[in-house]
C-alpha cells in the first residue's frame, strides 16, 4: 500500500516537473523570439538613423553649395537695390522720356531700356513698361538681337506675363567645386575655359564631330576668348534642318523663305520705290551675320505705303537662287510699316569689281560677335548698295532665320550689284544661308 502511494506521488512529481519544464521551454522560446524581433527592430532603427544622418549630411553639403552660388547674387541684388533707389525719384525717367518724345519709332534696344527704367521707377506692373518690352521683343525678331530678346522676355516674365523664355536667356547654374581647396589662378582659368567650351548637349553651330565651326554658329575663338554658344546655327546639330525642333514655324510653315526663283511668273503693277538717307554707321556682329542698324528716316514705299528701313544684313552665298543658281552674297534690307507688316528687299551680289559701299562697311565691321559698334565720324547711305534699276521678283514669305515668322513680303531685285572676290572672302562668315524652301503653291510675281 505504501509502495503504491509512493509511486503515485512520484508519478505526480514527474508530471509536475515535465509540465514545469515544458512551460519554461515555451517561455524561453517566446523570449528568444521576442529578443530576435527586438534585435531586428534595433537593426532597422540603426539603419534608419544612418540613412537620416546621410540625408542630413547631403542636405548640409547642398546648402553649402547653394550658399556658394548665392554669394555672387547678393552683390547683384545690392547693385539692383542701389540702381532702383537712384531711379526712385523719377527724374532720370522723365529726362529719358522727354528725349524719346520726338522719335516716332524707337529701336528695340531703346524700347527695352525704356521698359527696364520704367519697371525700376514705377514697378513691375507698370503697363507702359510691359508694352515697351513687347515692342522690343517684336522688333528684335527682325535681326536676331539676342541680348535685347533676352532682356524683353525676362522683363515680361518679371511683370507676371506668361511668356516662354529662350533657354540661352536663363541664368546658368554655378558649377560646384570639385574640391574644397582653393585652386590656383591657372587652374581656375583652365577649369572655367573647359566649362565654357563644353556644349549644352546640342553642339550648337559645330560643323562636325571635331567641333569645327564652319558655319560660324559660334563666334570664332580668337585671342584666348571662349566661344559663345548660339541658340541656332547654319551647321551641325542646330542647323537649318533642325530649327523646327525649337522654332515650329521653321518646319511647319507653308510660306517660308528663301525661294528658288523660277518661272512662270505673274505680272504685277505694284510700284516700289526707296528713299534711303545717309546717317551714322552702326554695325553689329550677332554671331550669325553682319548687320547694319539704320537710324530713322530711310523709307521704302509700296504702292505709296511707307515702310521704315530698320536694318540690313548679309548672307553668303545668296539665300535666294535664280533658276537654281545662287550668287556670291545677298543683302537683305528689312522694313516695317505702321501696322507692323514686314517687307524685305533683296539685292544679289555678283562676284566682279570691288564694291565701294561694301569697302566702307568692311573697313568698320566687327569681326567677332559682340555689341553694336558705332565708328566715330563714319556715315553711310544704304542706297549705296542698290542698283540703278528696280525691276523685281516678289512673293510672300518669312524671316529666313528663327523664329521664321511668316507674313513677310519679299522683293528680290533682278539687277545684281558687283562685289569683289576679296570682299566676299573677307566676310567673317563662311556660310550663313538658309537652304531654299518649298513653294507650296505660292505665286512669284514680277513687274
Amino acid at each position: 500500500m505504501k509502495r503504491t502511494i509512493f509511486e503515485v506521488i512520484l508519478a505526480l512529481a514527474l508530471i509536475g516537473a515535465g509540465a514545469f519544464g515544458w512551460t519554461n521551454l515555451k517561455g524561453n522560446q517566446k523570449a528568444t523570439a521576442q529578443l530576435t524581433e527586438l534585435q531586428a527592430a534595433s537593426d532597422e532603427a540603426t539603419k534608419a538613423v544612418g540613412e537620416k544622418e546621410a540625408a542630413i549630411k547631403a542636405a548640409e553639403e547642398e546648402m553649402s553649395a547653394l550658399r556658394e552660388e548665392m554669394a555672387p547674387l547678393e552683390g547683384q541684388v545690392q547693385q539692383l537695390s542701389a540702381v532702383k533707389a537712384a531711379m526712385a525719384t523719377g527724374v532720370t525717367l522723365a529726362d529719358l522720356e522727354a528725349a524719346y518724345k520726338s522719335q516716332k519709332n524707337l529701336s528695340a534696344e531703346r524700347q527695352v531700356g525704356l521698359g527696364a527704367l520704367r519697371m525700376l521707377t514705377k514697378g513691375a506692373d507698370d503697363p507702359v513698361a510691359i508694352e515697351s518690352f513687347r515692342k522690343a521683343l517684336k522688333a528684335s525678331e527682325l535681326g536676331d538681337r539676342k541680348n535685347t530678346i533676352c532682356a524683353a522676355q525676362i522683363g515680361l516674365a518679371a511683370a507676371g506675363e506668361k511668356i516662354a523664355i529662350l533657354p540661352e536667356c536663363l541664368p546658368k547654374p554655378a558649377k560646384a567645386k570639385e574640391d574644397k581647396g582653393e585652386k590656383s589662378g591657372g587652374e581656375e582659368k583652365a577649369a572655367e575655359k573647359d566649362a565654357h567650351s563644353k556644349d549644352d548637349g546640342h553642339d550648337h553651330g559645330k560643323g562636325d564631330a571635331k567641333g569645327k565651326d564652319d558655319g560660324k554658329g559660334k563666334a570664332e575663338e580668337k585671342g584666348g576668348h571662349d566661344k559663345k554658344v548660339a541658340h541656332w546655327s547654319y551647321e551641325g546639330d542646330m542647323g537649318p534642318e533642325r530649327w523646327g525642333k525649337e522654332f515650329p514655324t521653321c518646319a511647319k510653315g507653308k510660306a517660308q523663305s528663301p525661294l528658288d526663283i523660277r518661272g512662270p511668273f505673274v505680272k504685277t503693277r505694284t510700284v516700289v520705290t526707296t528713299d534711303y538717307k545717309e546717317g551714322p554707321l552702326k554695325m553689329l556682329n550677332n554671331g550669325h551675320t553682319i548687320q547694319v542698324n539704320v537710324p530713322a528716316g530711310s523709307k521704302l514705299r509700296i504702292d505709296g505705303i511707307a515702310y521704315d528701313l530698320l536694318q540690313f544684313h548679309f548672307h553668303r552665298p545668296s539665300e535666294e537662287k535664280i533658276d537654281g543658281k545662287p550668287m556670291a552674297m545677298v543683302v537683305h534690307f528689312v522694313h516695317k510699316n505702321a501696322e507692323g507688316k514686314l517687307a524685305v528687299v533683296g539685292v544679289l551680289l555678283k562676284e566682279g569689281n570691288e564694291n565701294p559701299g561694301i569697302k566702307t562697311l568692311w573697313a568698320n565691321m566687327p569681326m567677332e560677335e559682340g555689341p553694336e559698334v558705332a565708328p566715330e565720324g563714319v556715315n553711310f547711305n544704304p542706297a549705296n548698295l542698290l542698283p540703278r534699276e528696280f525691276d523685281f521678283y516678289s512673293y510672300e514669305g518669312s524671316l529666313t532665320t528663327p523664329p521664321c515668322t511668316e507674313g513677310v513680303r519679299f522683293f528680290i531685285l533682278k539687277t545684281t550689284v558687283n562685289v569683289a572676290k576679296e570682299q566676299v572672302n573677307a566676310f567673317p562668315f563662311k556660310r550663313n544661308a538658309r537652304p531654299v524652301q518649298e513653294l507650296n503653291g505660292r505665286e512669284i510675281s514680277t513687274n
